[in-house]
């Protein structure tokens, strides 16, 4: 059984807002090796080790280009987007964020910047399928 475009849209702007916390587990892992301080939980950044520091720096980014996408796979999902090349852009952003996550907490920063880089272009993608449906529709 395969999946409307309009379930996968739904399903990954739920997979991408779960994997927000993806890096927050690997920071309070950090915390905990530097002993938790939940009385000033911001100043232990500075005790955290490297690692910690990136998942930090990973689980902030991902916050910034969820709120892009989720209103790109919106748009998509509301101007009725049917193609593969729609499912295709939100998966490819899903699993994009995730090896970026991954890249930015194991340092890797050449893999981490073109996962970015996909995960952008996926969201242009759903952007532009949707504005193009809709000035199309009007043209009509």
């Amino acid at each position: 059984m395969q999946l409307p475009v309009s379930a996968i849209l739904l399903d990954c702007i739920a997979a991408a807002a779960a994997l927000i916390y993806f890096p927050f587990l690997v920071v309070g892992y950090a915390r905990l090796q530097v002993g938790m301080d939940i009385a000033a939980p911001r100043a232990m950044f500075d005790k955290l080790p490297a690692y910690g520091q990136r998942a930090t720096w990973a689980h902030q980014n991902s916050f910034e280009t969820f709120m892009v996408f989720a209103a790109a796979a919106l748009m998509a999902y509301v101007t009725g987007q049917n193609s593969t090349l729609a499912a295709g852009a939100a998966i490819a952003f899903v699993v994009a964020r995730l090896l970026h996550s991954v890249f930015y907490i194991l340092n890797v920063p050449l893999a981490r910047s073109l996962m970015f880089g996909i995960g952008s272009l996926s969201t242009l993608t759903l952007f532009a399928l949707s504005l193009l449906a809709v000035n199309n529709s009007v043209a009509l």
